[in-house]
């Protein structure tokens, strides 16, 4: 074995340094992460191997994907976790029930997937306190789905922990390892492929033979050193041929395979069957197959497989082979003979999955156990493998009915793991089924559902009022959440691309009805906004934004209507009532109940909210963390960026190529997709940026777009760069249509906020110098800095249009430095310029950082002044302690302090 493994490490010098590199750094306390890329046979495992055989003083846990086990949630990952879960109790309480019940140690809700790699990430963070931790996944494109997403999640949010992760997958099939740092493996050199070629001929060979074997195989070792083993005298004359490099490695182990005595054969057909690689239930099938122990002595022989604590193929080649090989009738046998052997109490759902690989025609207990077992899955996180179970539960089920509504479930359950094709595909089967009215209702909303998914808000909207209607008089709960959903999709859906569509979804909603609930209150006020005008519903409106403040305490309800439709609906009806405190407020309540949960795609968007109302404040640094977390989750995940914080902290610096990229590629995804909101996000960002230019009728015209559509919230933002664009612009009629527009609004929903825009509009109509002082005395009453600064400037530009230039240099100061200060660099030349106009010398300026910590570590700075814990810390920002510390150790020494105390005076607030 040691002659076979140094000859297959042959020519691999540069590749085992790197390897070897790897597990020093992690000696040293620096995690590593490292993908092995290479067609099959290339010599990934032998570099695994040689990299577990070398990882002295390391915690070693290894696991490898099987292609047949892609259905079992968390499979590969509670296999290669299962050295260290003794250590699960000292993981926090949400962390340990959520990998407790992800791998079915314990039952509860079904887990958030961000939740269940936080705990994986701490637990291996926990392991690799003594020594370092060596994780090894070999053919990592066949793990689970769910297992790889956590593995993906948790390999991107190593730093200080002292874990190594190597992954090796195939070519050519997609995994979800995309980003990681990649090492490909190709074929040896032809010296060396000669070398190791002749080293298993079985005598000389003709040299142009041999090199022209050396070249189709493009040195590929396990080809080199299997393929010859096979080949007949007259193949080792002519050479390879033809068929791709992997199908004929994979021949040459059936060739292999076909002249082992039938019992050994299926002996190996039986281990190729049980993915988990355990002897006990292979001897054990073997019993019920009547294979005695000759099979074995022979399986040992052919040098294809080992017998030891755990059974491993000599290539995962040869384990596709053998059950490859295999008749249908010795598959159905094994596959029975396993499920007979798999404990139906600590392995249901293995031993269900074996069951139903052993049936060819309906069987309802078949399909029940595996519905029991889909429910498993799902209250797991497993929708993916629930899917899978339901399929081919619907498969094996003989009534109608029954049928078409596990072909439904399954479709959900495909849905909600992200695999929207597969979930309408069995959507159209469903609808095959017979005629059952709410489950037709259901698959109406199913569609509209995948239709917001895929960013189709308009077709979601119609789709889902029709499926709300069609469930009202049939299940009043389930017709409010539809009219929920249909709700939030048309308001993505508004703007500019889709006009009536919010008014169409909220004509369709229900009526009022006594003790509504609070997501109920929400959707009515909204209803009531788009049928009878904002004047009429602005007292619901302010309502049901006071409701969802009041509400904090009570965390069932709270996540119940933020989580619904009403989750993003709230902190923009806060904006549309000129509310700031309650924007911020449940802007963060949002942001901390999905970190709680670790609701993935709730967190991206309550990030990108967050960002943008906080940047509203002036606290752009801030705002960048956030917009950076959402980019890291997004990678980490393979989860869509919004880039909406992104393009609005472009436009308010003023970064005009950064910003313009960013606006016209959104335009042209949201008019793709028919998201109306987006296409008025990104042109009212236009708008912004252009005022902050000083181009102003560009940014009238852009402003103009959205103001005409009746679009929730960025009506109320893009009114006053409306007001100053056509001001500017000379548009002395729009500017008096903005008025009109602000005394309606500030009348029906009256702060500080609406105020503020309303008695600027005004100084910018009228020249009112009242106006203009009263404006910034409103907006300073508000956490509005940028805009409270950006009256000043519009005061000061006036004074010095009067020749009032000492009067003009007080304000414009003042402007130049708050607007320099929080970094919107636009708007704060805007001033400079209008300065030296004064005939003041000014300096550009730039804003402050604070000793250049970067994003995160200011995250992590300012919530350790806040007085959190490491562990407090690391798990709102989903990293681990280890982490938390080493990022604060490079704090402390960029500013100069030694203790957290002293954090609060070393931190420089813009």
């Amino acid at each position: 074995m040691a002659d076979r493994e140094h000859r297959e490490l042959r020519g691999r010098q540069r590749e085992t340094e790197v390897l070897r590199g790897l597990v020093s750094e992690a000696k040293a306390g620096r995690s590593q992460v490292l993908l092995l890329t290479g067609e099959a046979g290339v010599g990934k495992s032998a570099l695994l191997d040689a990299l577990v055989a070398g990882a002295d003083g390391c915690r070693i846990t290894r696991t490898a994907g099987i292609e047949s086990e892609m259905e079992l949630a968390y499979a590969g990952l509670h296999q290669l976790l299962q050295p260290f879960l003794e250590h699960l109790e000292r993981l926090p309480a949400p962390q340990r029930e959520a990998l407790g019940t992800a791998f079915g140690l314990v039952s509860g809700p079904a887990p958030d997937k961000f939740l269940i790699g936080l705990a994986v990430l701490n637990l291996l963070s926990d392991a690799a306190g003594d020594r370092p931790v060596l994780c090894v996944v070999d053919d990592a494109q066949w793990l689970d789905l769910m297992s790889a997403r956590i593995l993906a999640f948790v390999s991107r949010r190593l730093a200080a922990e002292s874990v190594v992760m190597v992954f090796a997958v195939r070519d050519g099939i997609d995994h979800a390892f995309t980003g990681l740092t990649e090492l490909p493996i190709r074929g040896l050199d032809e010296t060396d492929a000669r070398a190791l070629l002749e080293s298993v001929l079985p005598g000389p060979i003709d040299p142009r033979v041999r090199d022209r074997i050396v070249a189709e195989t493009h040195g590929n070792p396990l080809a080199l050193l299997e393929l010859p083993r096979a080949w007949t005298a007259a193949e080792l004359a002519g050479g390879p041929t033809a068929g791709s490099l992997a199908s004929r490695i994979e021949d040459s182990f059936v060739r292999r395979l076909e002249v082992l005595e039938p019992d050994t054969r299926l002996l190996l057909v039986t281990a190729a069957a049980e993915p988990l690689g355990d002897p006990t239930l292979l001897w054990q099938a073997a019993e019920r197959l009547g294979l005695g122990a000759d099979p074995a002595a022979g399986a040992i022989e052919s040098g294809l497989i080992t017998f030891g604590r755990h059974i491993r193929f000599r290539h995962p080649l040869v384990r596709s082979a053998a059950y490859r090989m295999a008749t249908p009738q010795q598959r159905l046998a094994v596959h029975r003979a396993l499920a007979d052997v798999t404990d139906p109490e600590t392995d249901p759902d293995r031993r269900a999955w074996h069951r139903a690989q052993a049936t060819m025609t309906p069987d309802e207990d078949v399909a029940a156990e595996l519905e029991r077992s889909a429910q498993r899955a799902r209250a797991r996180g497993g929708f993916f493998a629930a899917g899978t179970f339901l399929e081919r539960a619907a498969a094996l089920t003989i009534d109608p009915d029954r049928r078409a509504a596990r072909v439904l479930a399954a479709a959900t359950a495909q849905r909600s793991a992200g695999r929207l094709d597969a979930a309408l595909e069995l959507l159209g089967a469903a609808s095959a089924g017979p005629a059952d009215a709410v489950r037709d209702a259901q698959i109406t909303r199913l569609r509209g559902e995948i239709a917001f998914d895929r960013g189709h808000a308009t077709e979601a909207a119609q789709t889902l009022v029709d499926a709300a209607r069609r469930l009202e008089p049939l299940d009043h709960d389930q017709a409010r959440v539809a009219y929920l959903e249909a709700m939030s999709a048309a308001i993505w859906a508004s703007g500019p691309d889709a006009p009536g569509i919010l008014g169409e979804a909220a004509a369709a909603a229900p009526a009022p009805a006594p003790s509504d609930p609070p997501g109920d209150l929400l959707l009515q006020a909204l209803a009531l906004r788009f049928t009878r005008g904002y004047a009429d519903a602005a007292a619901q409106l302010v309502r049901a934004v006071d409701h969802a403040r009041q509400s904090a305490g009570e965390a069932e309800d709270v996540r119940g209507w933020l989580w619904l439709a009403g989750s993003r609906a709230s902190g923009i009806v806060a904006i549309d009532v000129w509310d700031l405190d309650a924007a911020l407020e449940l802007a963060a309540r949002h942001e901390r109940i999905a970190r709680d949960s670790g609701a993935l795609v709730q967190l991206q968007w309550a990030l990108n909210f967050r960002a943008n109302v906080v940047s509203m404040t002036g606290d752009l640094a801030a705002a960048t963390a956030y917009v950076e977390e959402e980019q890291q989750i997004g990678a980490a995940t393979g989860n869509r960026v919004l880039g909406i914080g992104r393009m609005q902290l472009a436009a308010l610096r003023g970064h005009e190529a950064e910003a313009t990229g960013l606006i016209d590629a959104m335009i042209r995804e949201a008019r793709a997709q028919g998201q109306g909101r987006m296409t008025a996000i990104a042109t009212y960002t236009s708008a912004l940026l252009n005022n902050g230019l000083g181009r102003y009728e560009t940014a009238r015209d852009a402003a103009l777009q959205v103001f005409e559509q009746d679009v929730v919230a960025y009506s109320a933002l893009v009114i006053g760069e409306l007001a100053e664009a056509a001001s500017r612009s000379g548009d002395t009629k729009l500017v008096e249509t903005a008025l009109a527009w602000l005394h309606e609004r500030v009348a029906a929903a009256p702060t500080d906020w609406g105020r503020g825009m309303q008695t600027r509009a005004r100084a910018l109509l009228t020249n009112d110098e009242d106006a203009y002082r009263a404006s910034i005395d409103h907006l300073s009453r508000t956490g509005l800095r940028i805009e409270s600064a950006r009256a000043e400037l519009l005061y000061g530009e006036w004074l010095r249009r009067e020749g009032r230039r000492q009067d003009a240099r007080e304000h414009l100061r003042t402007a130049h430095e708050q607007l320099a200060a929080i970094g919107a660099e636009a708007f704060a030349e805007r001033a400079r310029h209008e300065l030296l106009a004064t005939g003041e010398t000014v300096r550009k300026r730039t804003p402050e950082t604070t000793n250049d910590l970067t994003a995160q570590e200011s995250q992590i700075a300012g919530l350790a002044r806040d007085g959190l814990t490491n562990p407090e810390i690391a798990a709102q920002l989903f990293i681990s302690p280890r982490t938390v510390e080493w990022h604060l150790r490079k704090t402390f020494s960029k500013l100069g302090i030694t203790s957290r105390r002293q954090l609060r005076t070393a931190l420089v607030h813009a």
